[in-house]
């Protein structure tokens, strides 16, 4: 670890953050998409916000999952008030449960994203030990020396939120992942004027998803999505699958919806999907809309009437799509005259395994309708568009441009210079970035180890290993 005069208390204690200033130091999510987190200092104490995971895919075959090695912030757990977590999703909560051993403090949720980590804390075997904390969307904690306003945001999943982080040094806006849907679905929009009046009050830093900043326009809206699978029903004989991420409620209800429109029944097929409907049923999101039918059920009903909404979207080997296209279901089948339709982007690195299973359903005779073809598909993060209108509200002193690549990050800093911002700075993992009223600036650098989860073992993991498939093996 390496830091300036002011913050060097040696190389074990790292720095302190004082009262007129607030560090800012991501330990993942702004050199690959994914294992984001993030940590913000103040008055001496620290708070985290979100413990996410990335999935590597064949980048790094037998290894389920990457996370931030925590050390950093487990040598000053004294000093942690707690972790705000800003949605559901797995690479901003995924390495909770393998964390909290080490990261023993309490964790401040949405009820939704409540619902999904105590699940996983409950397989753990640890949720009676972990003080999980719910609030409605909108509310504002007082955490240590920081008072969290929550700001609500829509995105492909319910209950996100924005993080505002108020000290007497100033005000930074952590905005978690968003985008501006008119018609999310499920769940409330984003809250337009409690960000104009961030803006009001003035933000020092705001700290922004960088997704799609390479990507003109804007995001588009979960409505826009239902219409497309809608009309993709339309007209056809035989049985529909259709495939996304499972963490998308408004995606499941509208296949729900789309599929009653076409006298359809659904059967959800993957344990992930399951996971995510009992949450969602829990919480009111699919309020009205019909029961999915059992495994069972699903098999004996007419192909003409029957919708399996499966995991696999991204082509990975053991979920339900995937072992359907190998006809390796027990209970399932897709043939000749069926489609299977991709409601879901292709992350980046994952198009040969999605590739692979498309040619095998393909090779059954299975119609497959993808995002290209066909507009059953809308991302969840704000294009350059949506970028701009977010700080003409917000108006930040500074940019922090996070959530994604190094491409991403220098494409959302010009345009967030384009904006008016006074400075912005593109960080790496590890940076130490020290924001207050007369500046911005990196002041130090810590290592940013990783973990990597092999389904059973966590252990030390980095870059070379991705060079070393011996290793992985072993």
């Amino acid at each position: 670890m390496t830091f300036d005069s002011k913050h060097r208390r040696g190389a074990a204690s790292g720095p302190v953050p004082g009262a007129d200033e607030i560090l800012f130091l991501p330990l993942g999510g702004c050199s690959r998409i994914g294992m984001n987190m993030a940590l913000y200092g103040h008055a001496g104490k620290w708070l985290i916000v979100d413990a996410g995971v990335a999935f590597m895919g064949d980048e790094a075959p037998g290894i389920d999952a990457v996370m931030a090695d925590p050390r950093f912030i487990e040598e000053r757990m004294d000093d942690v008030v707690g972790l705000v977590v800003t949605h559901a999703h797995e690479d901003h909560i995924g390495a909770i449960h393998h964390l909290w051993k080490r990261l023993n403090c309490p964790i401040y949720a949405s009820p939704f994203a409540a619902a999904v980590i105590r699940e996983r804390l409950k397989d753990a075997g640890i949720h009676r030990r972990v003080k999980l904390h719910t609030f409605p969307v909108g509310a504002a904690l007082e955490i240590g020396p920081f008072r969290v306003e929550t700001v609500a945001m829509t995105h492909s999943i319910p209950e996100p939120m924005s993080v505002a982080i108020r000290t007497p040094a100033g005000t930074v806006l952590h905005t978690g992942d968003w985008k501006f849907d008119p018609n999310p679905l499920v769940g409330r929009t984003a809250d337009l004027a409690a960000l104009k009046r961030l803006g009001d009050e003035g933000v020092l830093a705001m700290m922004c998803d960088s997704t799609n900043a390479n990507v003109d326009g804007t995001a588009g809206s979960e409505a826009d999505a239902r219409a497309g699978l809608m009309a993709a029903f339309a007209g056809r004989r035989g049985a529909i699958a259709v495939t996304g991420f499972a963490s998308n409620v408004a995606r499941m209800r509208a296949v729900l919806e789309a599929a009653a429109a076409h006298d359809r029944k659904v059967v959800l097929v993957g344990r992930s999907m399951i996971r995510m409907e009992k949450a969602a049923r829990a919480c009111g999101y699919l309020d009205g809309l019909p029961e999915f039918i059992s495994l069972r059920e699903a098999s004996w009903t007419d192909r003409r009437n029957l919708v399996l909404l499966c995991t696999g979207s991204q082509g990975e080997e053991r979920a339900a799509l995937s072992r359907i296209a190998r006809n390796d279901h027990r209970e399932l089948w897709l043939e000749e005259g069926d489609a299977a339709i991709f409601s879901a982007r292709a992350i980046p690195g994952n198009e040969d395994t999605i590739g692979a299973v498309q040619a095998h359903l393909r090779a059954m005779g299975v119609e497959v309708v993808t995002p290209a073809e066909a507009p059953v598909h809308v991302t969840g993060h704000p294009k350059r568009d949506d970028l701009a209108r977010m700080y003409g509200l917000v108006r930040p002193r500074f940019a922090v441009p996070v959530h994604g690549t190094l491409e991403h990050l220098e494409a959302h800093a010009r345009l967030a210079r384009d904006c008016g911002v006074e400075r912005a700075l593109v960080p790496e993992d590890g940076d130490v970035i020290r924001i207050a009223a007369e500046g911005t600036r990196v002041i130090g650098r810590v290592e940013p180890d990783r973990l990597a989860f092999d389904g059973q073992d966590l252990f030390p993991w980095n870059e070379s290993d991705l060079q070393e498939p011996e290793r992985l093996a072993a």
